[in-house]
């Protein structure tokens, strides 16, 4: 029987699922997600700000390792699924002990952070998607800290790390010169392109669904004309199917 050492309380946005990853490479992965609170990014066009922002500070919660891994078996009837854990920047939080105790009762866990945040239990992970902000985030790539996270990912000699991929959302021209210099700087990493979504986050109803299909083929052709036929290119699945929808 394992010994848990108490730690401080993980910061939770919300718990929801089960639903299908919507993006990505486990795209259409039953999931259930854990979405942290707290970022140390302010993208322009995020898409979760009532994760991200100090003053929806009230709305999040602080729970202990065992209190959300019991909401996790509560939320999957008790069945092992993937654990997707979001935010916000999930990095940030103590969430190594949630991964042991998760696979210790068959749970798998992928992680999504922009990659500005290293932390050694990335090794632990199952996957691990390092989704850098391109140029039109506003925000600036620390790029020690990226390769910080794709060495930790790798763990020590021996060790068998996560499948880790790499995901660019991509609006414009700026955006995909960007992602092409990220998969030249980490050649053995898969990539997925992503056609950004430019619907403001509070209208969950009017989705741009024309338009981000316009995206859509612009970077299909845009991947197309430069031969780059290793990556692979996405738009957001839960996007199309339920707008800017919290919980699904």
């Amino acid at each position: 029987m394992t010994t848990r050492v108490a730690t401080r309380t993980i910061t939770i946005s919300e718990t929801f699922g089960p639903t299908i990853q919507g993006e990505g490479a486990l795209i259409g992965k039953p999931t259930v997600f854990v979405r942290t609170g707290g970022c140390d990014y302010r993208c322009d066009w995020c898409d979760s700000l009532y994760a991200v922002l100090p003053e929806h500070k009230s709305e999040w919660h602080a729970m202990s390792t065992e209190e959300v891994f019991a909401e996790v078996q509560r939320l999957s009837g008790n069945k092992p699924i993937l654990v997707t854990l979001s935010g916000g920047n999930p990095a940030i939080q103590p969430l190594e002990p949630l991964i042991d105790l998760g696979h210790e009762h068959g749970y798998t866990f992928t992680i999504e952070t922009q990659g500005s945040v290293a932390q050694p239990w990335f090794a632990k992970l199952d996957y691990l998607t390092l989704s850098p902000k391109p140029p039109s985030s506003k925000q600036v790539t620390r790029w020690e800290r990226l390769d910080r996270c794709i060495s930790y990912a790798r763990g020590r000699a021996g060790e068998t790390g996560p499948q880790t991929s790499l995901k660019i959302v991509v609006f414009d021209e700026e955006d995909y010169a960007y992602a092409r210099y990220v998969a030249s700087r980490y050649p053995d990493v898969p990539m997925y392109l992503q056609a950004g979504n430019h619907t403001p986050p509070h209208l969950a109803d009017e989705i741009d669904i024309p338009g981000i299909l316009n995206r859509m083929d612009w970077l299909i052709q845009r991947v197309m004309q430069d031969q780059w036929y290793a990556a692979t290119v996405l738009t957001q699945l839960h996007v199309l199917l339920w707008g800017n929808k919290r919980g699904v």
